[in-house]
């Protein structure tokens, strides 16, 4: 028998976690040989501002209002559906208008890698 070399998980079916963005739905953060983790957030109109030392972020905007924006560095830049945004370890960031995206987190999601200033 061949061993199994995938894993899956349906994001919009996993309990929702309150973040400083929104509610965040986590993929294989509990998978001990996951090299990365995958969210599915509902971000809401008052995400905080934040950042991590060691995790990078990608951010796929999957929906938005359409005068909603990401803030990276405190400068404010436009999104729309299927943008794509690496976000490295240091950027302060947070989404400006309510959206939702997927989130993956390289390494994979640590809650003691979330700072605020």
């Amino acid at each position: 028998m061949n061993p199994v070399r995938f894993e899956k998980t349906q994001l919009d079916t996993l309990p929702g976690v309150a973040c400083p963005c929104g509610t965040a739905r986590r993929g294989f953060r509990e998978l001990e040989s996951a090299p990365a983790s995958v969210h599915y957030v509902d971000i809401s109109i008052d995400a905080r501002t934040h950042y991590h030392r060691r995790m990078s972020e990608i951010y796929v905007i999957l929906e938005c209002e359409p005068d909603g924006k990401l803030e990276l560095d405190g400068v404010l830049h436009e999104v729309r559906p299927l943008l794509s945004v690496w976000i490295k370890p240091g950027c302060r960031h947070r989404a400006v208008g309510r959206m939702k995206i997927l989130n993956i987190a390289i390494p994979k999601f640590d809650p003691e890698d979330e700072w605020f200033d």
